[in-house]
């Protein structure tokens, strides 16, 4: 599901609550890399590893995703996107499987921590700044209330994708073919008012508000409950060239109201009591999504295999290494009756997805799930922290080594 794939174009719908004193507005997350400049520094200091031994609680989750990645690396065309600076196709595709023997093997959770310490190599994002800073949002997969035929009620629909797209073998998206000359696609916009879709019999099923479809479009994929009860599963199939704008953050700008404010549930409010707004805010956006039926057992991503809750990152497939065990430190919101607090996420991760809106070293997207829970998380989460890549030592051949004094983070002396 995503990323510029299937389960998500994790663009996320807002602008989420901040953890630092300063504004995110202050901070360039969406920065660039230099000419030459890489995405991931080797972390030579152990006292900066993360802390793995907070990640054995949920390392499960971790081996599910690494089972799938090591899947998609059996697959010949997996050898397209390697080598990638030190990550080469054989040595990726061996962490994942070390990491599999240290879940099945370790005992505790210092063996556990010690036996990645002494056998990977951690590269730490640069992030936004520099110094390692990375934003993290989170994307979901809904279910929504549809139908194959439109009707009254019914009138919004999802398209599949148009013959007039034309992608690069990555899957990035070029523009339009005219003729003999590939040109930017129309936006949002003027494909909603010129109806350039209609009578190509390009719908693939009918949703009963626009805001509905706007958020698969940001999400990439989604369960539909048909009238008789079946779902229909639909996934992210291309996109056009136009650029992606949150609606969170155009309603912050406007005033609608303040930032601290802001979330998926809070939008949703806000166009409930100002319906006449929806559409002019959705046009802000003039990117466009595509979908195909996907079937069940997803969403998929990128790598086109399962995506994995908590488990599954979106980045930039550009910069960083797709398939590559990842390790995450951040927080995520817990909702309640009570309002919205925080809790640590340290976890083992894999690079599985990407979005249409995660497009630098400083952004990451994960992964939480499918359905109203899911939504409730995935639309709160906007804090910063740390994202690391784990590559196998060159010399790690299964040798035993005291693991007691290496000084891990959280490990016991």
């Amino acid at each position: 599901m995503s990323r510029i794939t299937a389960a998500m174009l994790a663009a996320t719908l807002m602008i989420g609550c901040a953890t630092e004193a300063s504004s995110p507005s202050e901070k360039d997350y969406a920065r660039e890399l230099r000419p030459g400049e890489s995405a991931l520094e080797l972390v030579t200091d152990r006292s900066q590893y993360p802390d793995f031994r907070a990640m054995w609680a949920e390392r499960q989750r971790a081996r599910a995703a690494y089972v799938k990645g090591l899947a998609w690396f059996e697959k010949p065309s997996s050898r397209n996107y390697y080598p990638f600076e030190s990550f080469t196709h054989d040595r990726v595709r061996r962490s994942l499987a070390r990491l599999i023997e240290i879940i099945d093997q370790a005992d505790s959770p210092e063996e556990f921590a010690g036996r990645i310490a002494l056998d990977f190599d951690v590269y730490r994002s640069v992030g936004w700044d520099g110094s390692g800073t990375v934003l993290f949002t989170a994307y979901y997969q809904p279910i929504f209330d549809g139908r194959v035929e439109p009707d009254a009620v019914y009138r919004f629909p999802l398209y599949r994708l148009p013959d007039d797209l034309v992608k690069a073998d990555d899957g990035t998206p070029l523009g339009r073919r005219v003729g003999e000359r590939v040109v930017s696609y129309p936006t949002r916009r003027e494909i909603e008012e010129g109806r350039l879709l209609e009578g190509k019999r390009l719908e693939l099923v009918w949703l009963k508000s626009a805001l509905d479809a706007f958020i698969i479009h940001v999400q990439g994929s989604a369960k539909i409950r048909l009238e008789d009860g079946r779902f229909l599963y639909v996934g992210y199939a291309g996109k056009t060239d136009r650029p992606y704008r949150s609606l969170g953050k155009a309603l912050v700008e406007d005033g609608r109201f303040p930032e601290e404010d802001l979330s998926l549930p809070r939008i949703r409010e806000y166009f409930s009591r100002h319906p006449d707004a929806l559409q002019d805010y959705l046009w802000k956006n003039e990117s466009y999504v595509f979908f195909t039926e996907t079937g069940p057992g997803g969403p998929w991503g990128s790598l086109g295999v399962p995506v994995t809750p908590f488990a599954t990152l979106a980045t930039d497939k550009s910069i960083f290494p797709r398939g590559a065990p990842t390790a995450v430190e951040t927080r995520l919101p817990v909702p309640s009756d009570a309002g919205v607090s925080a809790r640590p996420f340290i976890a083992l991760t894999a690079d599985q997805d990407t979005g249409g809106a995660i497009r630098s070293p400083g952004r990451c997207d994960v992964f939480v799930g499918i359905g109203d829970e899911a939504e409730s998380i995935a639309g709160r989460t906007k804090y910063e922290g740390r994202l690391f890549y784990l590559l196998l030592k060159t010399d790690r051949a299964g040798e035993e080594e005291d693991t007691a004094s290496l000084g891990l983070p959280g490990s016991r002396p």
